[in-house]
């Protein structure tokens, strides 16, 4: 296993979600195109960059200084625990209201709101448990 947010870890993210028609197709459908950025709670910067067009992963890997449309935020402990046992709609709405999941870029609340893309959201942590994780070297 690789380490979480790693260069290579993001590239196996990438592989998985563009195997995964529920979250490639559905997104290529509203013609999504995103930065994606994840890091932890307390750092300036993300860890990992993953680059969307129209709903295919184009390019992910270690952050280097991209501008995020999404970037988010939770500590290691609970990125870990999403990864091993996964996490739901309802969980990453308990994990946003509590605090747990941080947005520093993107706006949760309409995103969660609309199907097209709640739905792959939540199966995007899915993939994330697929691929799992080190913690950090």
């Amino acid at each position: 296993m690789s380490a979480l947010f790693s260069d290579e870890w993001m590239k196996q993210l990438m592989e998985a979600w563009n195997a995964e028609p529920d979250v490639k197709d559905k997104l290529a459908d509203i013609n999504f195109n995103s930065v994606i950025c994840c890091g932890f709670k307390g750092e300036d910067n993300p860890r990992g960059v993953f680059v969307v067009e129209n709903g295919v992963c184009v390019r992910a890997g270690s952050w280097n200084g991209e501008s995020a449309d999404w970037d988010m935020r939770a500590t290691m402990d609970d990125w870990l625990k999403w990864v091993k046992k996964g996490i739901g709609m309802m969980g990453l709405g308990t994990a946003y209201a509590t605090g747990k999941l941080k947005f520093k870029e993107g706006d949760y609340k309409a995103m969660i709101k609309d199907p097209r893309m709640a739905g792959p959201f939540v199966k995007s942590f899915g993939l994330m448990q697929q691929v799992g994780a080190d913690e950090l070297g």
